[in-house]
């Protein structure tokens, strides 16, 4: 089942800080008219299925565009089996699908500039990834335990490897590192027999 997220209108009361469209919990910058995609006040994420973040919401008659999908978003959500992410994201937050061990499919947009630690950290779904020319710097453990990543491609606008980003990817078999790397971390590729 995918669900696809649009415009909708909602009525937030005055005290509410995160407000819920569509299965999806949003963090609101009222000043900016920025959103970001976050949990539940008690923690809970939209769990199962595939799911597309929309560009923008509209609260109250007032568009908020989606800018980032916040620390914690997703995680633990083994059942989310895709997600769609939007050219208005410009960050991934960390932890935002720690042990989303259902995920297969990803599509990270040339609009995201940075990937926090731990992202994607147990996606033990996840076979093949890219990178867009976006991210300068990949933060540790972002796909360690990627038990069934088997290629990841860097691309050239990538200048750094944190350390741990791969460990334990026991599945990978191919990785394509440019010469715009200039480091690569401790334990990077630890465990990836």
């Amino acid at each position: 089942m995918s669900t696809l997220l649009l415009c909708v209108f909602f009525a937030v009361s005055a005290s509410a800080n995160d407000v819920e469209v569509d299965g999806l919990y949003y963090n609101l910058n009222k000043t900016e008219k920025t959103a970001e995609v976050t949990y539940g006040e008690s923690g809970e994420a939209p769990c199962s299925g595939s799911f597309e973040i929309p560009s923008s919401i509209l609260i109250n008659e007032e568009e908020y565009i989606v800018t980032s999908i916040g620390d914690y978003a997703f995680q633990y959500c083994s059942g989310l089996t895709s997600i769609t992410i939007p050219n208005s994201v410009t960050s991934i937050g960390k932890n935002a699908f720690y042990d989303c061990s259902g995920l297969t499919s990803i599509t990270i947009p040339n609009s995201v500039t940075s990937i926090g630690e731990a992202a994607f950290y147990g996606c033990s779904g996840l076979t093949s990834v890219t990178i867009p020319n976006s991210v300068t710097s990949i933060e540790r453990v972002t796909f360690s335990c990627c038990s069934g990543l088997t290629s990841i491609t860097i691309p050239n606008s990538v200048t750094s490897i944190e350390e741990s980003v791969f460990s334990r990817c026991s599945g990978l078999t191919s990785v394509t590192i440019p010469n715009s790397v200039t480091s690569i971390g401790d334990y990077a590729f630890y465990g990836c027999i």
